[in-house]
This record gives C-alpha cells, sequence and structure tokens, in this order.
C-alpha cells in the first residue's frame, strides 16, 4: 500500500511480478485500454474500461476517459473515435489509474493481447506515477486462443468474435472491447474444459505460460517461447517429434 497524494492504492499482492494463468476463472476483472498510438514507451493511455466478474456474471463495470496530456494522433482518433476535444476535461492519467487500481484490487485481471499490450502502459504508468507495478496474476485470451485454437489463421479478437457469432458492434472503444472479450472468454472456458485433439498437441512454455513454436536455428530445430524475447525459455525438439 502506498500513498500518492494521499490516497491509498492496494497494489495486489507482495509479489513484484505477474504469473499467467491459463484456464477459466470464475471470478475476475477484465479490462481494456484505448492509447494514442501502439507504443509503450511513447504513446499514451487515454481511456480505461473494466469489467467486474463473479461467478461468471458482470457486477461492476468501471470506465473513464484520460487526458494524455498530448495530441491524440489522426490514426488513433480515426480507430477509436477520441479525439482532444473529448478527452479535454477528463481526468489525467494519475487520477484515472488511482481509480481503476481501487476497482481491480487484487482480482486475477483479463483481457486480449493484455501481455503485450495493455499491461504494458499499466505498469508503465504504475512504476512512473506510484514506483511500484501491479502484481495482479492474469488470464490474456489472446494466448489461450492460440494454445486452444491453433487452426484459426487470426487469433485477434475480431477474428475470434466472429469465429464464436459475436457482435463487433462498438468495437475499438474499451468498454464495448472488454464485453465483447468476456464473451471470447466464456466461449473459451469450453475449448479449455474439452480441448480439441490439435489443442491437446500445442507446446506450452513452463516458464511464462505462452505456447512454443518450432524454429529453426544454427544447431537446427527447436521449441522457442512465442513471449521471445521477454520470455528466451528454448528446449530440442525430442526425436519423436521429428
Amino acid at each position: 500500500m502506498i500513498q500518492p497524494n494521499g490516497r491509498d492504492i492496494a497494489f495486489g499482492t507482495s509479489r513484484n511480478t505477474n504469473m499467467i494463468i491459463n484456464t477459466y476463472c470464475p471470478n475476475y476483472v477484465l479490462f481494456d485500454l484505448e492509447t494514442t498510438g501502439l507504443s509503450s514507451e511513447k504513446d499514451a493511455i487515454i481511456e480505461i474500461s473494466a469489467l467486474k466478474v463473479s461467478g461468471g456474471k458482470v457486477i461492476g463495470e468501471f470506465s473513464t476517459l484520460v487526458n494524455p496530456g498530448m495530441h491524440i494522433p489522426y490514426m488513433a482518433s480515426s480507430i477509436n473515435g477520441i479525439t482532444d476535444d473529448i478527452v479535454q476535461d477528463a481526468p489525467d492519467i494519475e487520477q484515472a489509474l488511482t481509480d481503476f487500481i481501487a476497482f481491480i484490487g487484487n482480482s486475477v485481471l483479463v483481457g486480449h493481447n493484455l501481455k503485450n499490450f495493455d499491461l504494458k502502459f499499466i505498469q508503465r504508468d504504475c512504476m512512473d506515477l506510484f514506483g511500484k507495478t501491479l502484481s495482479n496474476d492474469y488470464v490474456d485470451t489472446l494466448i489461450l486462443s492460440r494454445r486452444y485454437l491453433p487452426d484459426l489463421s487470426s487469433h485477434s479478437l475480431e477474428a475470434l468474435a466472429y469465429h464464436y457469432g459475436i457482435s463487433y458492434e462498438g468495437a475499438h472503444r474499451a468498454l464495448a472491447d472488454c464485453h465483447i472479450t468476456k464473451q471470447v472468454y466464456d466461449s473459451l472456458a469450453k475449448e479449455i474444459e474439452n480441448p480439441s485433439d490439435a489443442a491437446k498437441n500445442v507446446k506450452v512454455c513452463p516458464r511464462c505460460g505462452n505456447i512454443l513454436k518450432r524454429r529453426n536455428g544454427k544447431f537446427g530445430e527447436f521449441w522457442g517461447c512465442a513471449s521471445y524475447p521477454d520470455c528466451k525459455y528454448t528446449r530440442d525438439v525430442d526425436v519423436s517429434e521429428q
């Protein structure tokens, strides 16, 4: 617990790392961001939305625009419809993040492409503002879909919505994306419970929980983690796999 500007903020557990969960959790907070661009190094958050779920049912919503203190590029606005005028009177990232952290508490976090996108923005801003990162465990539906639906040509949220017959209306605003992702996660729960033969053959990284991909290297084929370079786990291809 730390107190930026006199406000108490709980930062999950005492661990300083996020552990991935590759199962279905009935109790969680699902969240999504809209940003000024794709770079977690130079772009800024302009919207945070979240759903609190208990027993698989939505019991609460959180949503706020964020004034990024910078111009929102046309390319971002053309996708999410959020412009400089819209965020002019919105809270800054410190206030928005303070409220968001209070909403999520110690909950497991769920999102699509959470590991490589949303969490990177959140963790960067938590460190910059509060000197500490969230340690909530998380579920990434992108990783789950790659593991349990390996035959799909695309694992984007739009592709998964189409695959499951879920409406994609209103997408690219954070709260709408949260509701779409929840339906995708509910559908993936059935894949997790009864995996296909193809899913049973997917190799999983023992370090980070992402899938392993078969790659060619200087000394021949090997299995490498899809999270590379964040995770550098590798192992040789067994004779039985050749």
